[in-house]
């Protein structure tokens, strides 16, 4: 599958999910050191087709594709710009995630193991004006090592080594949030203990080679 069909199968998916809404959103991906694939601004992303989507350079100058670049291109242009081990990103408003940033929280206390592992500390960005530099600060104490941000008022990002696993991150980041706010209306949820946390992080090492970012774990 090419990148631009690959792109286009989670943009559905995205919408199928209820992760947007209207013209909500925006995904790309990292097609080498200079060019970015990304989906155009104003389009619904459950409508989209290959050739709607845009080739850009990483200033936003689009090399392919006519109609107008995201807003919020820079937003991920910027990840691709200090991660070089990224190549994909996708912006949405998902309801329970998008309540917990507007809520003004993150997920920065651990609670299920599967979510300390694959994205560790969730940060929660300051308020900024969409698709203005503003913004890009906002993520900027984070971004050399987070995967997913909450953008307080606003939404969620995630960053992967491809689209798919872009994508789920942001389902889990939505799923996570489900259940937490479940939780949380049969009482509270119960946070892991540390030392259980570091017998997590020595499993998850030893058996499978997963070793968190110190900067991102929970401990």
């Amino acid at each position: 599958m090419n990148s631009g069909s690959e792109l286009i199968r989670f943009c559905h998916k995205v919408y199928e999910k209820e992760f947007v809404a209207a013209y909500d959103g925006n995904l790309s991906i990292r097609l080498d050191s200079s060019r970015v694939l990304i989906t155009p601004s104003g389009k619904n992303k459950g409508e989209l087709s290959e050739n709607d989507l845009l080739e850009i350079d990483l200033e936003g100058k689009v090399l392919r594709g006519s109609g107008k670049v995201s807003s919020e291109f820079r937003l991920h242009t910027h990840i691709y710009k200090i991660r070089p081990e990224l190549n994909a990103v996708v912006h949405c408003h998902p309801v329970y995630t998008t309540a917990f940033a507007t809520a003004g929280e993150g997920f920065t206390t651990p609670v299920f193991p599967e979510f300390i592992l694959h994205l560790g500390k969730v940060p929660l960005c300051r308020y900024a004006t969409p698709s203005t530099e503003d913004l890009i600060r906002s993520i900027e104490p984070y971004a050399a090592f987070s995967h997913a941000f909450l953008l307080e008022n606003h939404g969620a990002v995630t960053a992967g080594k491809d689209i798919s696993d872009a994508y789920y991150k942001m389902e889990k980041l939505e799923h996570t949030a489900k259940i937490l706010f479940t939780a949380r209306k049969l009482g509270r949820e119960k946070t892991i203990p540390r030392f259980k946390l570091k017998e997590l992080y020595e499993v998850a090492e030893n058996k499978f080679g997963i070793i968190p970012d110190k900067r991102n774990k929970f401990i």
